[in-house]
């Protein structure tokens, strides 16, 4: 019975020095858990075992994987991923199969060859699905997909709105020539004696072609000469300007503003926004009965042009665009643009990625734009010492383990993702040291009983 027990003491002992030999080898592999030697004892007997009765010796009776979080170590690759907290990655099979899963907390990911993050077996990490083009949109939760980064560009955007607020010079007076770049300019643009001001601005269309978009401000006199020397009413009050708007040389008319009077500067057209200003010099808004200071129209000091968009370019969409001069000023002080911006975008190259705790890879584009890739998803599991260990440091679902839990870093149980980061390894290697020499002397020992029951054995033979 001796032999037997001791032969199992060496099998435990053998047991605990593999597992101890084993989380030594791995203290320098990223995302490993330890294990641990767990024992049992054994009692055979049939009968009962009654206080006098020896044990029979030891069995394993797991080999249970610590799942204690490891050290962060920094890295300078933004696709190297560690979970700070509780969760694990979730691994495709393939980029065509997305229901095989298996998990890991190894966050070693970077782009294959078509652009996908993958782990160094071509896993693909799975994401969350992004609902839109901004993270304002939010992700779609459960619906997972790999992330391809490779063939990403930044989508032009059409210019929809100019926002632009300028100071008109009010101590000018009204050009004598007529604003009419038909016939007082070259190549479409407006002899500089017939306005006052302008400005100009690059804008998009639906392809990302470049347009130039130009406004040109002209002082409305109250009186003008009528030819004969003799000063006659415009019709139009003080403190108003007309502004002309152009694209590519195109006069791009505002359908709600006035038509002209007729009494203007000869050869004036129609198609321009009259402004209203008070007399401390701010802009009223677009008024649409130049007899009346005050008739302003629904949209205020905008002008929307989207009840007539202009189409600039025959292969792209209409431009629905707008012009804001909010905040305008005409005070005596030379003209100036204080502030100007569009909201659309040539398309774009991708620069960059970034990835923040809660797992959104957002790329930047040499547009300026920046779109969401997807939401890196996480699982977590009622029992991790239930999953399955499948190598390459990676878990599978068991039953034992109960069903993943799906959900996004930083909500919940889940832990936050620490882009630029690896979790180290959680062995500590002076422990394990301390662990082998117990395990060494336990095989030593077990060897040794068998040593003397072998003694005990040939005593007994050699009784007479």
């Amino acid at each position: 019975m001796g032999f037997t027990t001791a032969l199992s003491g060496l099998n435990a002992a053998s047991n605990m020095l593999s597992v101890t030999g084993n989380n030594i080898a791995n203290v320098n592999t990223a995302g490993f858990k330890k294990s641990r030697s767990e024992f049992a004892d054994v009692y055979a007997s049939l009968g009962g075992s009654s206080k006098t009765t020896p044990g029979a010796g030891v069995v394993v009776a797991n080999d249970a994987q610590l799942f204690t979080q490891g050290n962060m170590q920094s890295t300078d690759n933004t696709l190297d991923l560690a979970i700070s907290g509780d969760g694990y990655f979730v691994l495709g099979e393939s980029t065509s199969n997305t229901l095989a899963r298996t998990f890991t907390r190894a966050g070693m990911f970077h782009a294959d060859e078509n652009g996908y993050i993958v782990n160094n077996a071509n896993q693909p990490v799975l994401a969350y699905r992004a609902n839109g083009t901004t993270v304002a949109e939010g992700f779609s939760t459960g619906v997972f997909q790999p992330v391809q980064i490779g063939a990403t560009q930044g989508q032009p955007r059409a210019t929809t709105s100019i926002t632009t607020s300028v100071n008109l010079d009010s101590r000018k007076t009204g050009p004598t020539t007529g604003f009419d770049p038909a016939t007082n300019g070259t190549d479409g643009t407006p002899n500089p004696t017939s306005y006052t001001s302008t400005s100009s601005v690059t804008i998009y269309d639906s392809l990302g072609n470049t347009h130039t978009q130009t406004n040109y401000f002209v002082k409305m006199p109250t009186t003008h000469d009528d030819g004969t020397g003799t000063q006659v009413a415009t019709g139009y009050g003080v403190n108003q300007w007309r502004v002309y708007t152009y694209i590519d040389g195109q006069l791009i008319p505002d359908p709600a503003s006035p038509a002209l009077l007729g009494s203007e500067p000869t050869g004036m057209i129609d198609g321009s926004s009259l402004m209203q200003y008070d007399q401390s010099g701010q802009f009223k808004g677009f008024i649409t009965d130049p007899a009346n200071p005050t008739s302003f129209g629904a949209t205020g000091t905008r002008i929307d042009y989207a009840a007539a968009p202009p189409t600039i370019a025959p292969d792209a969409a209409p431009l629905q665009i707008s012009l804001d001069l909010t905040g305008s000023t005409q005070v005596g002080n030379p003209f100036s643009v204080n502030t100007l911006s569009q909201d659309g975008m040539a398309i774009g190259k991708l620069t960059g990625l970034d990835i923040n705790e809660q797992g959104v890879i957002l790329a930047h584009f040499s547009n300026g734009a920046t779109r969401p890739l997807g939401e890196v998803a996480l699982a977590r599991f009622p029992n991790s010492q239930g999953l399955s260990k499948l190598g390459d440091t990676k878990w599978g679902e068991t039953t034992e383990s109960g069903a993943a839990l799906y959900g996004v870093a930083t909500t919940g149980s889940y832990g936050a993702i620490k882009s630029g980061n690896l979790e180290s390894s959680n062995v500590d290697l002076s422990g394990q040291l301390v662990t082998l020499i117990v395990a060494q002397q336990a095989y030593q020992a077990n060897a040794q009983t068998i040593s003397t029951e072998n003694e005990v054995m040939k005593t007994i033979l050699q009784i007479r």
